[in-house]
């Protein structure tokens, strides 16, 4: 009976499908635009490399939740400054070393990775709704609402971002909140600034007169047509933004006016280790790695995903 349909036309060959599951044509190639961006992203390596790198990171955060070689606050002077364990006087259990007060320093990074993910993922989150928002109406609608929204975004840029966070945080306190909801308000111009110019872009198409045309109301075209033709970009400069955030915090905590030193987080394990430098390099060197290789990490799929957009 197969074969009879098959002769007949009424049965089609089953579509292709890659290793993931994903359809593809004949030619091997994804079907949807999502599937070939995901596939020039895995041809770099650069971003093979960096993704890597994030998900190692976002795994150890992640284990650190239900498992530390040794209680994170865990202080014991007797074992204090305990250089790492490839080191005369070190100790295998405790590979890294410790601090000043005895603490597992691996245990620690491990716990500071919750932080610096946290506020560097959230803190994209607040920003770039408020920003995106803005820039989508103002790029769609125009008028006194764009040139006030412009306005506003030229006067927070004439500022230097970790200045303004320092004087927000001076006045609200300190507190990881806190740090996420100011890193947010700092960094939404840049969304806004790049929406509005994206979306200026987008609604002068053929696709969105035609929306329009048919009598598709103002906010189906803007989140229907304009925001998903704007989004590859957006998640490009997204990504990026996750590791300036990540620094910032770094700065703020090392400074001491980011997050209070009950939680750990790496910039302020910095800020604890840089007086003990000398004496116990180890200190400062993990935590200053574990924020170069996160940063690096993320700018790497940043550009992956730039490069795949474009």
């Amino acid at each position: 009976m197969n074969q009879v349909a098959l002769e007949r036309g009424r049965m089609k060959a089953p579509p292709l499908r890659g290793a993931g599951g994903g359809r593809r044509t004949e030619d091997g190639r994804p079907r949807t635009a999502l599937g070939r961006r995901l596939a020039a992203v895995r041809r770099r390596r650069s971003a093979v490399v960096g993704g890597v790198i994030v998900l190692l990171v976002l795994g150890t955060a992640l284990l650190s939740l239900v498992w530390t070689p040794h209680p994170y606050q865990e202080q014991d002077l007797g074992r204090a400054i305990l250089p790492p364990f490839w080191m005369p006087g070190g100790q295998t259990s405790f590979a890294l070393g410790t601090d000043l007060n005895g603490r597992d320093l691996l245990s620690r990074i491990m716990v500071g990775a919750q932080a610096s993910l946290f506020v560097g993922i959230a803190s994209v989150l607040v920003g770039g709704a408020l920003g995106v928002t803005l820039g989508l109406l103002a790029g769609y609608f125009g008028g006194w609402f764009e040139s006030l929204v412009m306005r506003l975004v030229d006067v927070q840029l004439s500022m230097p971002g970790v200045l303004l966070a320092i004087a927000i945080l001076a006045a609200i306190g300190k507190g990881l909140l806190n740090v996420v909801l100011v890193l947010g308000i700092v960094s939404w111009v840049q969304y806004a600034r790049f929406v509005r110019g994206s979306t200026l872009a987008v609604k002068g198409q053929e696709y969105v007169a035609a929306a329009r045309a048919v009598g598709a109301t103002h906010s189906r075209i803007v989140w229907r047509h304009v925001f998903p033709n704007i989004l590859p970009p957006l998640l490009t400069v997204s990504t990026i933004n996750v590791s300036s955030n990540i620094l910032a915090e770094s700065a703020l905590s090392y400074l001491g006016v980011g997050v209070p030193l009950s939680t750990v987080t790496w910039g302020g394990m910095l800020n604890e280790g840089k007086n003990l430098f000398e004496l116990a390099w180890w200190n400062a060197a993990w935590p200053g790695l574990a924020i170069l290789l996160i940063v690096f990490g993320i700018n790497l799929l940043g550009d992956g995903l730039n490069d795949a957009s474009s």
